[in-house]
């Protein structure tokens, strides 16, 4: 009985992954196989942002990070092997990307309402990312799905690609360009630092040589983030950091903008204008951020017999 139990949900999983073989992303991929699937992720998200606020950020910059890096296939939540060495390590990511264990206990719960492994661990990253914004009190997009998960991770690409803190507009325009992203994807998209916070090692340089900087915001942050030490202490980008606004495009108008790379983005350039009109008009922002999110989960995904559903999202199968 055991015996033949097991046989018939090998088979079952078997027949759900071929049903899942699409050679394109779809909002609609789960629907037929697995319906539960996106409430399932929608409810632990919920949970993870009410316990901990931050964590919402921490769920959107996975999925920015791991898309950026090779395409959206879930390989910086891959850790390292004797083949390879994790994106976890990358300049950009090494004690900063979190939110590994909140993966996890989706990945348990997705698993366990569909029967057997049928959503990718990419496809959860891109979920997440949505149902963390409106947490926060974002917008709302469909999501498209059928990515499959690679096998294979390279910190030396992570460390090329992921765009850093010290980019000036010119830098960031040619870094989201490799990506196939325009000049409003990068400020829409940068828009996603109206929630989070940011450690002192990262923004210090700018808060004591910057000159294009509000001098009592300079002064404001000094306070917690001394010359020397206190590398891990936190600031938020914005005043707001649990709300998904505009406040962060306001703040970069009166040159507050706590990284370089973000008032890069208003420093008489050419990006001026739409930071000018994110910060004036929430819908403006809600629109195009929805808009370049879809764009940036469409990079290089891995599709029909590409790649894997992985049972761990931490190894490959």
């Amino acid at each position: 009985m055991a015996y033949s139990q097991t046989n018939f949900l090998l088979h079952a999983c078997v027949w759900l992954v071929l049903a899942t073989t699409a050679f394109s992303l779809s909002p609609k991929f789960y629907d037929k196989v697995c319906p539960q699937a996106l409430p399932a992720i929608k409810k632990i998200v919920q949970a993870a942002v009410h316990k901990e606020r931050r964590m919402g950020a921490s769920l959107l910059r996975l999925h920015f990070h791991d898309c950026f890096v090779n395409g959206c296939d879930g390989s910086l939540l891959l850790d390292s092997t004797s083949s390879f060495e994790t994106e976890k390590n990358a300049r950009g990511n090494l004690n900063s990307v979190r939110g590994f264990e909140v993966v996890d206990k989706i990945k348990a719960e997705v698993d366990r309402v569909c029967g057997c492994p049928v959503v990718s661990c990419a496809d959860i990253l891109a979920v997440a990312a949505r149902d963390s914004v409106v947490a926060l009190g974002g917008p709302t997009w469909n999501v498209r799905l059928g990515r499959r998960d690679s096998t294979t991770a390279s910190r030396a690409l992570a460390d090329t690609v992921l765009p850093s803190a010290s980019m000036d507009l010119p830098a960031l325009i040619n870094n989201f360009k490799n990506q196939g992203l325009n000049q409003s994807d990068l400020v829409a998209l940068s828009g996603g630092h109206t929630i989070g916070l940011s450690r002192c090692a990262i923004f210090r340089n700018r808060i004591y040589n910057a000159t294009n900087i509000d001098p009592a915001f300079a002064k404001e942050r000094r306070a917690t983030c001394p010359r020397v030490g206190g590398n891990t202490n936190l600031a938020p980008f914005d005043p707001t950091p649990a709300r998904f606004d505009t406040a962060y495009f306001q703040n970069l108008v009166k040159k507050r903008g706590l990284l370089t790379s973000d008032q890069a983005l208003f420093n008489g350039g050419s990006t001026d204008e739409l930071v000018k009109t994110y910060s004036l008009n929430p819908e403006a922002f809600w629109d195009d951020f929805a808009k370049s999110m879809i764009k940036m989960g469409n990079i290089k995904p891995l599709t029909g017999k590409k790649g894997q559903i992985r049972v761990n999202c931490r190894k490959a199968n």
